[in-house]
């Protein structure tokens, strides 16, 4: 990985906000600026929400239609309904046993 020379890497730029905001926080505390920190907090609040609105979803669009087998139905695994859809084919980092369950 190829760094610049001269600036600060992304992790430390993130040290540097967060050692920021902390330091502007006691400060507010400290001098008992409540009303400032709730306003500070609800713009903060406000920021997050439209990051997270405005976040790319891969695709989420693309297709509405529900997949096909995607989900199993514990339900019916747990209460022994034998259906073809119920019992997953494999199951991925369970160990076989050699002893079948008698039911």
């Amino acid at each position: 990985m190829v760094r610049k020379q001269g600036g600060l890497s992304h992790r430390q730029k993130t040290w540097l906000w967060i050692l920021i905001s902390a330091a502007v926080v006691i400060a507010l505390m400290y001098w008992e600026q409540i009303a400032l920190l709730y306003v500070l907090g609800t713009l903060a609040v406000t920021w997050l929400l439209i990051v997270v609105a405005m976040a790319d979803l891969h695709d989420a669009r693309r297709s509405t239609a529900p997949a096909v087998g995607a989900g199993d139905d514990a339900a019916a695994i747990g209460s022994n309904i034998s259906d073809a859809q119920a019992a997953p084919k494999t199951t991925f980092g369970a160990r076989p046993s050699s002893k079948k369950r008698r039911s």
